[in-house]
């Protein structure tokens, strides 16, 4: 393992009952870095944080933390600050008392903690807040609250459970930015919980995909992006275009399409993102290009998803990105005919 490790997971198991919720987690997190457990609702992934936490307890394994064993610690034992998705700010308590409150459970000194509760809410965009409370502040200003409160006792560790899920848009978009910015600052070892691939994808210096209790891939977002380990993994994180295909003699068979492949003869699905099937002017002789119809456009500001089909393709559909600029200059609507050129460098093959 590497020197640096900070968090290391060892063939940690739970079940409930008869049902085994995560099977054998083997992770190991550096110090400093930014980790998402990504994956669909029910594979696992906050009960693993749960489990880091102390919150759960597994039913084996175990949980080292700067090469200590806290397996079996409880909670307050342990080196973390967290955040949840619903804030869990006290009501009745002022901003200060709130970020103040795992100081004053340390019995730091007063004058302490009022420095420190001040230099907190400057740090996350807040100043002069202290004698506000909860109800007073917006959704996105109680989680930069609750942010500040995990943050005040300078944990080695950070865990964020959905924290942005429950905010709009906008909001969700500006205080991502914010908590990637303030984890780069304090260098805090950061591990977020989200089923949203993009959070994932933006926020990440390693992302986690889960599914069914178990992980499909570890990697860097553009590894997680372009070289997808399995199948879920292609489909669950970005949009993916997945089409039939023969294997045969070296190549393989889309339609009328074929493609030079590695491998073995064999029915297969290969599977395509939308960005690498090209729209732009074709020279004559290009190889891999077909005549596809457009089924459906999807409006999505700047550029637009675009569903075709194509005799080449028995009449398979794909989605494709197309600006609005070329559309636009090319006057191209529903109904109209194009020319489209897969690359076959970027296609996987299940």
């Amino acid at each position: 393992m590497a020197a640096d490790l900070f968090l290391e997971l060892r063939g940690i198991r739970k079940d409930f009952g008869g049902f085994t919720a995560l099977h054998d987690i083997d992770l190991g997190i550096s110090k400093g870095e930014f980790v998402c457990f990504l994956g669909p609702s029910g594979c696992g992934k906050t009960t693993l944080l749960r489990i880091i936490a102390g919150l759960e307890v597994q039913s084996a394994g175990e949980v080292l933390q700067g090469g200590r064993d806290i397996s079996r610690l409880p909670p307050a034992q342990r080196d973390y600050g967290i955040v949840f998705q619903s804030y869990a700010l006290f009501p009745n308590l002022s901003v200060a008392d709130n970020v103040a409150y795992g100081l004053v459970n340390r019995k730091t000194p007063r004058a302490q903690i009022v420095q420190r509760v001040e230099e907190l809410l400057k740090l996350v965009g807040l100043p002069g807040s202290q004698n506000k409370y909860p109800a007073q502040l917006s959704g996105g200003q109680q989680q930069r609250i609750a942010l500040a409160r995990a943050l005040a006792t300078a944990p080695g560790l950070l865990l964020l459970d959905e924290p942005l899920s429950a905010l709009d848009a906008l909001e969700r978009v500006r205080l991502r930015s914010e908590i990637r910015a303030l984890q780069q600052k304090l260098g805090v070892t950061t591990i977020m919980v989200t089923h949203d691939q993009e959070e994932a994808l933006a926020l990440a210096d390693r992302i986690v995909v889960m599914n069914h209790g178990v992980i499909e891939q570890v990697g860097t977002p553009l590894e997680i992006y372009r070289e997808p380990a399995s199948p879920f993994v292609a489909d669950f994180v970005g949009k993916v275009n997945v089409l039939p295909a023969q294997v045969a003699g070296g190549q393989f068979r889309v339609g009328s399409l074929s493609i030079a492949c590695d491998g073995a003869d064999r029915s297969a699905r290969i599977y395509l993102r939308p960005e690498d099937v090209l729209a732009r002017p074709i020279a004559p002789g290009d190889p891999h290009v077909f005549d596809a119809r457009i089924e459906k456009i999807e409006f999505l500001g700047s550029y637009c998803h675009v569903r075709v089909t194509s005799p080449a393709l028995d009449e398979h559909r794909l989605t494709v990105y197309l600006s609005l600029n070329f559309l636009s200059e090319q006057s191209l609507q529903e109904g109209s005919a194009l020319r489209l050129k897969l690359l076959p460098e970027r296609i996987k093959v299940f």
